[in-house]
């Protein structure tokens, strides 16, 4: 009998320790594991570490669905107005340019802040009144410009809201121990290393994102360590509310509009936290359906999400290892051989 999910292993078996150091892939379908397996190690030198399927990833920044999906239980319980401006947490904005940015434009990437910041250039700032602070790129709700600024002060707001930090926000919220901001240890060891980047050296154990770091590992828009098992988890739960079954995470009809267009692009169309298949180029590869949501994160991190065929993809690497070199190229053919492998196992 031909081996079960043998096209997917055949593209992260070719790629592994050429495009990254480690990997864990998991795919579902219906929230039943189909298939879930652990290449090669932690690094390429004495110190590696096996890749085992538990093992936690810097997940970079598909931390954006976790810390939206915070926001949108805010919005759930009348905490946040999706579309009232921000001015009354975010008091900095009030009389200026800002001061028009609502939630749904920071989770759909529409608010018109910066993408980002050269690290160099803030090491000595507060990276959280630097964001709040940055001039507008563009006037808000003009367009999509995906910022991880917007992020930064979406996770300010949270924060200021509940009184409490982001990391124990996440703890109490997702309650999975394998998920959650910073890394503590000797457990370091065991995360797959991501960049050399000529500041911290071979960064391992530690969130790779710069600015998130010079946050002490905590921020809306990177941060958190976690499982190929966790990142399926929160697709399942939008998966779930998709195909009216229970899910404890957010009402029903938050979830559902969190995976609808909120604003159109001709690279990625935007949910709320989400990114949404707008062509066969996006890093789902052109098999999975209209419908997909996921998200990607710069060290080597996606998932993706198929409402029609109720399958979910997770792919977690270190690929940046490598370099800065894109790798949306592996993630389309592991998409790809997601499906045509999927499709001979019986539903």
């Amino acid at each position: 009998m031909p081996e079960r999910f043998a096209r997917v292993a055949r593209v992260l078996e070719r790629e592994c320790g050429r495009r990254y150091t480690g990997a864990v892939a998991r795919i579902e379908r219906s929230g039943t594991p189909l298939f879930e397996r652990a290449y090669g190690s932690t690094r390429l030198d004495a110190t590696a570490r096996p890749v085992y399927v538990d093992t936690r990833f810097d997940l970079a920044s598909i931390t954006k669905p976790f810390v939206a999906t915070l926001a949108l239980r805010l919005a759930g319980v009348g905490a946040f107005d999706l579309d009232a401006p921000m001015t009354r947490v975010l008091t900095e904005w009030s009389d200026t340019a800002h001061a028009a940015i609502t939630p749904r434009m920071l989770l759909a990437h529409t608010s018109g802040m910066n993408s980002g910041a050269d690290y160099r250039t803030i090491l000595d700032e507060n990276v959280v009144r630097f964001a709040l602070r940055r001039a507008l790129v563009a006037a808000p709700g003009a367009g999509v410009i995906y910022s991880d600024l917007g992020f930064i002060a979406l996770g300010a707001a949270i924060e200021r809201i509940e009184g409490r930090s982001l990391q124990t926000l996440a703890a109490e919220a997702f309650a999975r121990p394998s998920l959650g901001f910073t890394v503590h240890g000797a457990e370091r060891a065991f995360v797959p290393a991501t960049e050399d980047d000529g500041w911290r050296g071979r960064v391992q154990g530690v969130v790779h994102d710069e600015k998130a770091y010079l946050m002490g590992g905590v921020a809306g828009h990177a941060g958190l360590f976690g499982t190929a098992a966790d990142v399926a988890w929160l697709a399942r739960a939008y998966l779930d509310a998709g195909r009216g079954r229970a899910q404890s995470l957010l009402p029903q009809s938050l979830a559902r509009e969190a995976v609808r267009e909120q604003a159109d692009d001709p690279v990625l169309r935007r949910g709320l936290g989400w990114a949404l298949k707008t062509s066969d180029d996006n890093s789902c590869g052109p098999l999975f359906g209209s419908h997909s949501f996921g998200h990607t994160g710069f060290v080597g991190t996606c998932v993706w999400a198929d409402p029609e065929r109720d399958l979910c993809g997770v792919l977690l690497t270190n690929s940046v290892y490598f370099g800065r070199s894109d790798t949306r190229d592996v993630r389309a053919a592991f998409y790809d051989a997601a499906i045509e492998d999927a499709a001979e196992i019986p539903a």
